[in-house]
């Protein structure tokens, strides 16, 4: 854990007691602080309560006595109107933080100390999950002790006090963008950008300039590494380049005179205005298709200034064995694979995982985004058939007419059933279920990954059906 010392002595309310709350609620009393907390949940006040915060309604909060509020990224600190505590905090003059600013704050006061940690921080619309475990995969295999959390795995603070071959490596959020207005990571990564999250952030511009915001915090001897194949990254990276900051280009299908690109399932380092192979990307089993092309030039051009040696990044990228709920493959039955793609949570995501299979047997729905699958439609050939669940089914269900076949299933448990008995009727050499919802999982589940653990869970117990076993056993 690191123990979060800027509010020694001094009181810091937190509101939202999940994970990030409770780790900013160990940090904060670990470093001296006095920590008054809530959470409309009552299981999670009790948790807060055990870490040892004082449990009190936020209306009853002294305002006049709190130094910061440490607001869960959940909570809506803009769009599409502030949480009533913030508006609250505001009002008395209360900095509004999250848990990685805490982080940020305690990694800057040891600025001076020689051998500092340093930092990456890695945000994009899709793919940041993957890049970011690949990157601290390559740093790992190579020697490094790599820290890797904040949206994804542990929160910020419950990873481990630096030693002396740390690398923090953090996924960030648009969310926790937002609330983080002092961290400047030595090494900032942008994957990409579609529109995503305008709810919580009120147009495609604020979006982007919330993501642009991380890699404008890099500071002058740090690295902005931005995929350049959307028209959004590409002109991040044109208002980027100058003597202010280094800036490398990533790109997928597009040779670059300098940069980092992937070309014919090649990845090439060009940074130094000569291409030089780096390796043949079919050599990572467990990073089918373009879009993980990208996740690995991304996290070569992250690991290239600690791993000097090409080859010792490609050996690394070819043994990484995936990211739960990013195109898991979960098991066979017979010919029939099941692929669990949750965290595919729009339907730029879903793109990615449909451009990978050829026959398709495609379990969608869940709370809708903007924009629904419409731009997905160029895919649909690839259906042989769609199984609808969640509130968005209905609409998906418009979207589809005429164009792929499809059923109302409404449940994940059915979907899968359904699915599996037709891919297993089917005469296709290879078919895929495959679980790419294009939607939030917050109408049926908490979040993505209990959605994909319930497809696993489901997945597992299709061989208890015998009549879905004829065309062969499960393994």
């Amino acid at each position: 854990m690191i123990a979060a010392h800027a509010f020694t002595g001094r009181t810091v309310a937190v509101f939202g007691l999940a994970r990030t709350g409770l780790g900013a609620v160990r940090s904060l009393i670990a470093g001296g602080a006095q920590v008054i907390a809530w959470d409309d949940n009552s299981a999670a006040r009790d948790a807060g309560g055990v870490e040892g915060a004082e449990i009190m309604p936020w209306r009853e909060w002294p305002w006049e006595t709190i130094a910061a509020l440490i607001l869960s990224p959940g909570v809506p600190l803009t769009h599409p109107k502030p949480h009533e505590v913030v508006v609250h905090a505001n009002r008395a003059g209360v900095a509004v933080i999250g848990d990685v600013e805490l982080f940020a704050r305690e990694i800057r006061a040891d600025a001076s100390k020689p051998g500092r940690a340093p930092v990456i921080a890695i945000t994009g619309t899709n793919g940041k999950s993957t890049t970011t475990a690949l990157i601290g995969h390559i740093l790992s295999t190579n020697g490094f002790d790599a820290q890797i959390g904040g949206n994804i795995g542990k929160s910020v603070l419950e990873l481990a006090s630096p030693s002396a071959r740390s690398v923090y490596v953090l996924e960030m959020s648009s969310f926790q963008i937002d609330l983080t207005p002092g961290l400047k990571p030595d090494i900032a990564v942008l994957s990409n950008l579609s529109a995503d999250h305008l709810d919580r952030h009120g147009s495609m511009e604020n979006y982007t300039a919330i993501k642009q915001r991380l890699l404008n915090q890099v500071p002058k001897d740090g690295q902005a590494i931005v995929g350049v194949d959307d028209a959004f990254g590409a002109a991040i990276f044109t208002q980027l380049q100058g003597p202010n900051i280094a800036a490398t280009a990533v790109s997928v299908g597009k040779v670059l005179g300098r940069g980092i690109f992937a070309v014919d399932g090649a990845l090439y380092d060009a940074q130094n205005g000569q291409a030089e192979k780096v390796m043949t990307l079919s050599d990572a089993a467990h990073l089918p298709g373009a879009h993980n092309w990208q996740n690995a030039a991304l996290a070569f051009a992250a690991t290239k200034p600690f791993v000097k040696d090409n080859r010792a990044i490609a050996t690394a990228i070819a043994s990484f064995p995936g990211l739960a709920h990013r195109m898991e493959d979960v098991g066979h039955i017979g010919k029939t694979a099941f692929i669990n793609d949750s965290k595919a949570t729009n339907a730029d995501a879903t793109a990615r995982a449909l451009a990978v299979y050829p026959d398709i047997f495609w379990i969608a729905g869940g709370k809708p985004k903007s924009g629904g699958i419409d731009e997905l439609t160029s895919y649909f050939s690839r259906i042989r058939r769609a199984y609808l669940i969640g509130e968005a089914a209905h609409a998906f269900a418009r979207t589809l007419d005429g164009k792929a076949p499809y059923e109302m299933s409404g449940t994940l448990d059915a979907a899968v059933v359904s699915a599996a008995r037709d891919a297993a009727a089917s005469n296709l050499p290879q078919p895929v279920v495959l679980l790419s919802p294009a939607c939030a999982s917050y109408d049926q589940f908490k979040d993505f990954e209990q959605r994909g653990d319930a497809f696993r869970a489901a997945v597992a117990r299709l061989p208890q059906d015998a009549h879905l076993l004829k065309s062969g056993a499960a393994s």
